[in-house]
């Protein structure tokens, strides 16, 4: 009975630690998203007047996955627009979309 019980509590470590042993990766979905924003902003045009031009961009997602822009604050005009108009509306492809969630991200364009 002695060595059933050994066995039993053996088989039980082996089977933990081969489930603790796996490592698991998911993917980031805030760096995911992150890098899909600056995929879409890359295309601009800004001459070298307007270069290091910088905004903090409030933004959540909607039930369909898409960017609605919610304030974009920049000392330039023409940045806040080009924000605007390149993200707002724009489809992410994120898994788990948490509509309603504000985020905030940096926004640096430079030429």
């Amino acid at each position: 009975m002695r060595k059933l019980s050994l066995v039993v509590v053996a088989a039980m470590l082996l089977a933990t630690g081969n489930v603790l042993a796996n490592d698991v990766k998911g993917e980031n979905p805030s760096k995911n998203l992150s890098t899909q924003i600056s995929e879409m902003l890359t295309e601009n045009s800004f001459s070298e007047e307007h270069k290091d031009l910088t905004a903090q961009v409030r933004f959540t997602l909607n039930a369909e996955g898409e960017i609605v822009v919610l304030s974009v604050n920049s000392e330039s005009d023409k940045m806040e627009s080009f924000v605007k108009n390149k993200l707002n509306y724009k489809k992410v492809n994120l898994t788990n979309v948490k509509e309603g969630k504000v985020y905030t991200i940096p926004v640096r364009i430079e030429v």
